[in-house]
C-alpha cells in the first residue's frame, strides 16, 4: 500500500521525500494539464524561504533563532496566532532549510529581510527565482525515483481527485481521481498538497463565497489554485477555517502593454528587502516599505496616488541584479540611468525628486522615520542607475484553508483529527493566522510537507501492524488485506531523455535561419530559438507553468539568455524534447 499525495508542489514533493525516507511508498497524483510538469505556485515564489538558525545565518553571523522568529510570525498572525502551529513552523525552519542545502544541494546562501521580519532570515541563491530552483530540485529528483525505483514511486500527471473515499469507520482510506478519461481509485491514507484558492473563480468559488469584494482583484496565482482539496476535505466533515483570510499582496508588476491583464507577475518582496522605495505619482513616500503586507497594501489603496513605482537604486539593483534583469526582460521593469532620465518618466520636476532621496537619507541617518521604518540600506544619491517598475495589490495567498493539528493532521467539524487524512502547504488553514510573512509559504511547504509525511508513514505503519495482529499472522491474509485491487495499474515513470535526439523524427538534423523563424510569431504558430536548438512550441503554449505571455514575448525570437536565466540546460531534453524541430543554422 502506498501513501495517496495530492499535488506536486512543494509542499507535496517534500512530502513524498519524507515518506520514502520513512521507508512508505508513494503514489503523488497531480491534475496539471502538460503532462512533464508539476510544482504549481511554489514554482513562482520570488523572495525566498525563511529559517532561523540555520547553517547560512551562523556563517554570516546573523543573531537568529526559532524563538525570535516566532514571536514575528505571532506578531504578523495576531488574534488568529495558533502557537501550537507556529512553534512547528519556526522550530522546525532551520532544519527544513539544511534539510533543503543537504539532500538536494541547493544554493541558499543569500539572506534578505523581508517585511515584518526583525532579522534578515529570507534565503536564496545567487541566482533563478528560489520556489523554482527548490521545487523542480525536488521534482527531478522525484522523478528519477520513479524511474529507478517504480515499486517504491508512482507519478501520475493530469490526474484530478475527485472523491475522498471513507471506510465505515468514517477513516480516509484512499481516493477516486480521473486520469486518461476514466476513473479510477487507489487506496492508502492520504496528504492533501492541493494549494489555496487565490484564483478561484468557478463556479463554487471559495473566494466569492468568503471575500466577494476581492473576486475581480487581478491574480498572481495560476488557474489551477481553486481550493480543490479544501472542497474534497469539507465535503467528508472536515472543518474548514478562517477561510475569509485572504493575503493581498501590495506589489503586482503591472505590464504597460496590458495594464488590466486578470495574471500578474508578483515583484519579489526582497526587492524591497534589498532596500527598495514605494513613490506614488508625487514622488514621495507614503509607508514603511517593510510593514506587513496587508498594512502596506492598506497604505497603496489609502493614498490613492497612482500610479505607485517601487524604485531601486543602484547598490539595491546590484544586491538582487538577477530579478531586475529578468523583470526587465519581461518588459515589467525600466532601467533608468540617471535621476533626471527617471524624474522625465515620472513627469516630475528634478528637483521634487531629489528632495525626496534627500529626505530619505536623513530618515537613514536619523533613524527616525515618520512611516516608522526600522531597517535600512544604503544611502540614495540622485546621480545613479535605477530600475522602476508600476505596483498594483494583487490577491496572492490565502490563509485560511482546512484546520489541521501540529502532526498535520485534518480536523473534523467535531474537533477530532480525521484518521488517514492529512495536509500540507496552502491547503491548510490556521498557520499563518490574519496575515502571512513574506518566505514563510515556501517554509510552511516545506516544514509541513515533512510533518504530513512523518504522520502518514506512522500511520501507515499502525494500520500495517493491525492488519497483521487481526490476520493472526497470515501473511497470505495480510496480502489481500493491504493490496490494491482497485487502484490504478503500475506505471513506469518514462526514461528522461538524454538529448534531444529523441524529437520528431529526423527533424533535429534539419537547420533553420533566423529569418524561418521569425516567420512564426504568431499565438497558433510559435517558433523560438534556445541555445542553438529551433522549437515549435505551438501546442505547449496554454499549457506553459510560468503562463502564455513567457512564451510570447519571445515568438519567432532567439530567447536562449531568457530561457537559461530561469531553467537549468537539460529542462528541454527531460521534459519537451519533441518540441526541439532543428538546429540554427549558423
Amino acid at each position: 500500500m502506498s501513501v495517496i499525495v495530492v499535488g506536486g508542489g512543494l509542499a507535496g514533493l517534500s512530502a513524498a521525500h519524507t515518506l520514502l525516507e520513512r521507508g512508505a511508498n508513494v503514489l503523488l497524483l497531480d491534475k496539471q494539464g502538460y503532462d512533464p510538469f508539476m510544482g504549481g505556485n511554489s514554482t513562482k515564489a520570488t523572495s525566498g524561504i525563511n529559517g532561523a538558525g540555520t547553517q547560512t545565518q551562523q556563517g554570516l553571523n546573523i543573531p537568529d533563532n526559532a524563538k525570535v522568529f516566532f514571536e514575528d510570525t505571532k506578531k504578523s498572525a495576531r488574534d488568529l496566532a495558533r502557537d501550537d502551529l507556529i512553534r512547528v513552523l519556526t522550530g522546525r525552519s532551520g532544519d527544513a532549510v539544511n534539510w533543503l542545502q543537504d539532500k538536494f544541494g541547493l544554493d541558499l546562501s543569500k539572506v534578505a529581510r523581508l517585511g515584518g521580519h526583525s532579522q534578515p532570515r529570507t534565503h536564496r541563491g545567487d541566482a533563478q527565482f528560489p520556489g523554482m530552483v527548490i521545487t523542480y530540485a525536488q521534482m527531478e529528483r522525484l522523478e528519477d525515483l520513479a524511474v529507478s525505483n517504480p515499486e517504491r514511486v508512482k507519478i501520475l500527471k493530469k490526474a484530478r481527485v475527485t472523491k475522498l473515499v471513507k471506510d465505515d469507520s468514517g477513516a480516509v482510506v484512499g481516493v477516486e481521481y480521473s486520469h486518461g478519461g476514466k476513473t479510477e481509485t487507489a487506496y492508502g491514507p492520504v496528504v492533501l498538497a492541493t494549494g489555496g484558492y487565490a484564483a478561484d473563480f468557478t463556479e463554487d468559488s471559495l473566494l466569492k463565497k468568503h471575500r466577494p469584494e476581492y473576486y475581480n482583484l487581478p491574480t498572481t496565482n495560476g488557474d489551477h489554485c481553486t481550493g480543490d482539496g479544501q472542497k474534497l476535505a469539507m465535503a467528508i466533515g472536515a472543518r474548514g477555517i478562517d477561510l475569509e483570510k485572504v493575503q493581498v499582496h501590495p506589489t503586482g508588476l503591472v505590464d504597460p502593454n496590458e495594464p488590466e491583464a486578470k495574471v500578474k507577475f508578483l515583484a519579489a518582496e526582497a526587492l524591497r528587502g534589498v532596500g527598495g522605495l514605494l513613490l506614488d505619482n508625487t514622488g514621495s513616500r507614503f509607508v514603511d516599505e517593510l510593514q506587513h503586507r496587508d498594512y502596506v497594501t492598506g497604505k497603496i489603496w489609502e493614498n490613492k496616488k497612482y500610479p505607485i513605482r517601487l524604485v531601486l537604486n543602484g547598490p539595491a539593483s546590484k544586491e538582487i541584479e538577477w530579478h531586475c534583469k529578468h523583470y526587465c526582460g519581461r518588459g515589467l521593469m525600466k532601467r533608468f540611468e540617471s535621476g533626471d532620465a527617471l524624474a522625465k518618466e515620472m513627469g516630475l520636476q528634478p528637483s521634487v525628486l531629489k528632495k525626496t532621496f534627500e529626505d530619505y537619507n536623513a530618515v537613514v541617518r536619523s533613524k527616525k522615520d515618520p512611516f516608522g521604518k526600522k531597517f535600512f540600506a544604503s544611502e540614495w544619491k540622485y546621480d545613479d542607475v535605477f530600475h522602476v517598475a508600476i505596483m498594483t495589490p494583487v490577491l496572492h495567498y490565502t490563509m485560511g484553508g482546512l484546520e489541521i493539528d501540529p502532526e498535520s493532521r485534518v480536523i473534523d467539524s467535531n474537533g477530532k483529527p480525521i484518521p488517514g487524512l492529512f495536509a500540507a502547504g496552502e491547503v491548510a488553514g490556521g498557520v499563518h493566522g490574519a496575515n502571512r510573512l513574506g518566505g514563510s509559504s515556501l517554509l510552511g511547504c516545506v516544514v509541513f510537507g515533512r510533518v504530513s509525511g512523518d504522520s502518514a508513514a506512522a500511520y501507515l505503519l499502525q494500520q500495517s501492524s493491525a492488519a497483521i495482529a487481526k490476520a493472526g499472522g497470515r501473511l497470505g491474509a495480510i496480502s489481500g488485506q493491504l493490496g490494491t485491487p482497485s487502484a490504478a495499474p503500475a506505471q513506469k515513470a518514462p526514461e528522461p531523455a538524454s538529448s534531444s535526439s529523441g524529437s520528431k523524427s529526423g527533424s533535429s538534423s534539419k537547420t533553420y535561419t533566423m529569418a524561418d523563424v521569425e516567420k512564426h510569431k504568431k499565438k497558433d504558430d510559435i517558433w523560438v530559438v534556445v541555445n542553438g536548438e529551433v522549437l515549435d512550441v505551438t501546442s505547449f503554449l496554454p499549457e506553459h507553468p510560468g503562463g502564455e505571455k513567457a512564451i510570447l514575448l519571445y515568438a519567432g525570437r532567439d530567447a536562449t539568455e531568457e530561457f537559461n536565466m530561469l531553467h537549468d540546460p537539460k529542462v528541454i531534453p527531460r521534459y519537451a524534447p519533441d518540441a526541439v524541430i532543428g538546429k540554427l543554422k549558423k
